[in-house]
């Protein structure tokens, strides 16, 4: 760690699970930046917290069978940091030097608000994604610790800031899924979360339902132009657009008001 942001003081914070190959990337992209690190791992099996510890990060732990959602596990990461601000990010994330370089100089001159909206470049199948709904992902990260609060959703957890907010010009990378095996396997996991949300509440699944799939299809594909990415484009409409359906489709035969988050 380094003092490079001490007059502010700014904690990065963020939650893993089996993150050895893309984690070092995230945190090289923090190093002379972060006062602190925190890393809540949720049942890592691999080289993950040696690689974190080694970094200099402070590394709770979340048993696997205890995990219940991203959302409380990056609130906890957030009720464990110190620092005055926060930037929140996740392992397959990248901060850039111009983002890193913008923010050192926004701490150090004491900024009216209360936190900062950052744009998201989104990397699938290791090309940077520019239509599909992809283009313009705007999120906010960066934030004052006692004004800002992860949302308890269990997955895409955001972050919502009592006060005042503005926006970076740098952005962040998301180096989202590397493979399409993967990008399933992430359906599957993801799908499963909402469908024990649905099911909760109480909700069966539907006949009409199926027309979730070709729905937004089009809508990503299409409407929103996903096209415009050739061949990138047309898998990431095609696959999420299978994910929207298949929340559902795990409905069928699921006792209703069966609650809880499913747990990897």
């Amino acid at each position: 760690m380094t003092t490079s942001t001490a007059a502010a003081g700014l904690s990065v914070i963020l939650i893993t699970l089996n993150e050895e190959e893309r984690l070092p990337a995230c945190l090289a992209s923090v190093a002379g930046l972060a006062d602190e690190i925190v890393v809540v791992d949720t049942g890592s099996r691999d080289r993950t917290v040696d690689i974190a510890e080694r970094a200099g990060a402070r590394v709770d732990h979340i048993a696997r069978a205890d995990f219940k959602g991203h959302g409380i596990s990056k609130q906890r990461a957030l009720d464990l940091a110190t620092r005055a601000w926060v930037l929140l990010l996740d392992a397959d994330e990248r901060v850039t030097p111009a983002l890193a370089d913008e923010i050192r100089a926004t701490l150090a001159a004491g900024p009216a608000v209360d936190g900062f909206w950052v744009r998201r470049d989104v990397f699938y199948l290791g090309k940077r994604m520019r239509w599909g709904g992809l283009g313009h992902d705007w999120v906010i990260r960066l934030f004052r610790r006692e004004r800002g609060r992860c949302t308890p959703a269990p997955v895409h957890t955001g972050v919502e800031v009592d006060g005042t907010t503005a926006r970076l010009h740098g952005v962040i990378e998301h180096h989202t899924v590397r493979t399409v095996p993967e990008h399933l396997r992430k359906v599957e996991s993801y799908g499963s979360i909402r469908t024990a949300e649905f099911a909760a509440r109480g909700r069966g699944y539907r006949a009409t339902d199926w027309l979730r799939m070709p729905v937004d299809f089009v809508l990503r594909a299409f409407v929103r132009l996903g096209v415009l990415d050739g061949t990138r484009g047309i898998v990431w409409a095609t696959i999420s657009a299978y994910e929207k359906w298949l929340r559902y489709a795990m409905l069928i035969n699921r006792p209703p008001g069966r609650g809880g988050t499913d747990r990897g």
